[in-house]
């Protein structure tokens, strides 16, 4: 057996120190890592933003937030001029914290929801998942610990269970499911008013509660200023902000070269002006290109039937640094796939661009909708993948809804357009849309085996003559 070649030592796997970098190489190795890198400078950058929020709450009265290591609550639907996370869904009601490993674990409270749909995201600083709270994990009622893994200290009584994250930041973001009833607005807030996190050193054993409807105001211009998402990395100072990041998430098995690589460039370009310079064009070339062209669902995911896309591992990407880029930047906090489906469409069935002056038709045969133990909805985005503002102050439709109307053959067919549908029985069905391009999106909330291996597919998206 012929014998394998050795490995070369660890110092060699990178440029040796002071090596000529030609501006091809810088070019295309900072293109590299502003791919690699986009989705966790974001979320060093959250945590920064965090950092000057005094108290749990709402930024500029809709973005619910807190200090790192707590998490603020809605008690309705979020509202359309919210600009802090592209793709808001308004099928539930939303929770939003920050955690720093720095910091300590956090407790967070899981009350007993019945049989209301519910789910806890918790996502590291790679935007991946490391928790399981939710409906569809049988998660009973309870104070959980969120842990950084070097945290070593004695876990209290009344814990009910310790998820654990290597990444100096991560995020915690509840979601309960709510009916666009006001009966189930009711019904909903005093479970929401018992979803808390605080730090594990505020911890009596009790759970607390806190009426988020009172919740304090903090001004934030970016949570609803504009058209587009706040800019959570600027790609001049990204590779500023690159050797932090480094040392907030460590490399996984098999990352190790690449690291050295990514440190190679970042002390060089300390080293010498020319190469720092050549960076910050590559990152800024990159986010109007790369990350630019990331943003459209029509280039992202797996691509289905009648133009339709879907993310199959969404917060579960380990070294698939294009998904996780991509979700990040069109879609961030995207749930992992026993939690969520996701299809996104901006295409008709002809290959044409959705476009709000043109009326389209979404029809799901009988027995056809999407299949799922919890809920699912359509959601229409403008162009930024933020909700179009409306006299109904509609933006999706699904089983939240009791009004649908469906065919006489049991179908249902959504209307999606700037002009209503001819038939005034079909607005409870209608999505406005803007005088211009927009985006469709359906949600599968613990969606069935079919909803994840292509068995069931999105309808196509049609314009009717």
């Amino acid at each position: 057996m012929t014998p394998s070649a050795p490995e070369p030592p660890a110092e060699l796997a990178a440029p040796v120190p002071g090596t000529r970098m030609t501006d091809a190489y810088l070019r295309t190795m900072g293109r590299v890592a502003y791919l690699w890198g986009w989705p966790l400078v974001n979320m060093h950058n959250r945590l920064t933003a965090m950092e000057r929020v005094p108290a749990p709450g709402l930024l500029g009265g809709v973005v619910p937030a807190g200090p790192p290591g707590s998490l603020g609550m809605l008690h309705d639907y979020v509202l359309a001029r919210e600009r802090i996370v592209a793709c808001p869904n308004q099928d539930v009601v939303y929770g939003m914290g920050v955690l720093d490993a720095r910091r300590g674990p956090s407790v967070v409270q899981v009350p007993d929801f019945g049989d209301r749909f519910w789910v806890y995201q918790a996502v590291d600083q790679r935007t991946e998942a490391f928790a399981r709270l939710g409906a569809m994990h049988g998660t009973k009622p309870g104070c959980y610990l969120l842990a950084p893994t070097g945290w070593n200290g004695r876990v209290p009584d009344g814990i009910a269970g310790v998820f654990r994250f290597d990444t100096r930041i991560a995020a915690c973001i509840p979601r309960v499911f709510m009916n666009d009833t006001d009966e189930d607005r009711a019904a909903v807030r005093p479970l929401v008013n018992r979803i808390m996190a605080y730090p594990l050193a505020e911890f009596t054993g009790e759970a607390r509660t806190t009426d988020w409807s009172k919740a304090p105001d903090h001004p934030a211009a970016d949570a609803m200023g504009g058209e587009r998402e706040t800019r959570w990395v600027d790609p001049a100072a990204f590779f500023d902000i690159l050797p932090a990041v480094l040392g907030e998430v460590p490399p996984r098995a098999g990352e190790e070269a690449l690291y050295r690589v990514l440190h190679s460039l970042v002390d060089e370009a300390a080293r010498e002006p020319r190469i720092a310079a050549a960076l910050r064009d590559a990152a800024v070339d990159a986010d109007a290109t790369l990350l630019a062209e990331l943003f459209e669902f029509r280039n992202i995911g797996v691509p289905l039937d009648h133009h339709w896309s879907t993310p199959r591992n969404g917060a579960e990407f380990g070294t698939d640094y294009l998904n996780r880029a991509a979700m990040a930047k069109a879609n961030i906090f995207v749930n992992a796939p026993s939690e969520t489906a996701y299809f996104y469409q901006d295409q008709d069935d002809t290959g044409a661009l959705l476009d709000g002056t043109h009326a389209y038709t979404l029809t799901f045969a009988a027995g056809a909708l999407p299949p799922v133990k919890g809920f699912w909805s359509a959601t229409l985005y403008n162009e930024h993948h933020f909700f179009h503002p409306n006299d109904l102050d509609r933006h999706s439709l699904g089983t939240k809804n009791t009004g649908l109307r469906l065919g006489t053959d049991g179908s249902l067919t959504l209307y999606a357009g700037a002009a209503p549908p001819a038939d005034e029985a079909d607005l409870p069905n209608w999505l406005p849309a803007p005088a211009g391009r927009f985006s469709l999106y359906l949600r599968a909330y613990w969606p069935d085996r079919t909803a994840l291996d292509g068995t069931w597919r999105p309808p196509a998206v049609t314009r009717p003559l």
